[in-house]
């Protein structure tokens, strides 16, 4: 078992560097909050899990933090990613597709109707 454990928590160590390398690399907000949100995450759950796994007594308190942290985590980055579409923060010029100007337009449009 501390075996599993040591390897879900070195799992999760990884995911959590690649969120944070994810972060320095990439060109804008919006970019930067999803790979933070999705690799910190599966990186919290893994570590907190492979905790759990090595102290057994800890286990259920582990899980029912990591599936707090799932819930919550992509409801928190959403929440900073309207937050900075609202305020106008612009998007990486490198972007082809901007599905919030099409959003934008359609509401537009249902209101004057």
């Amino acid at each position: 078992m501390l075996a599993a454990g040591a390897i879900l928590t070195a799992i999760g160590a990884l995911f959590l560097f690649v969120g944070s390398l994810g972060i320095l690399r990439l060109p804008d907000v919006y970019n930067r909050l999803q790979a933070g949100t999705k690799c910190t995450t599966f990186g919290s759950f893994f570590c907190i899990i492979g905790v759990g796994i090595m102290e057994p007594g800890w286990f259920w308190k582990c899980l029912i933090i990591a599936l707090f942290i799932l819930l919550t985590n992509p409801i928190s980055n959403h929440a900073l990613g309207r937050a900075a579409l609202k305020s106008g923060v612009p998007l990486c010029p490198k972007n082809v597709v901007d599905k919030s100007k099409e959003f934008k337009e359609y509401r537009e449009n249902r209101e004057e109707k």
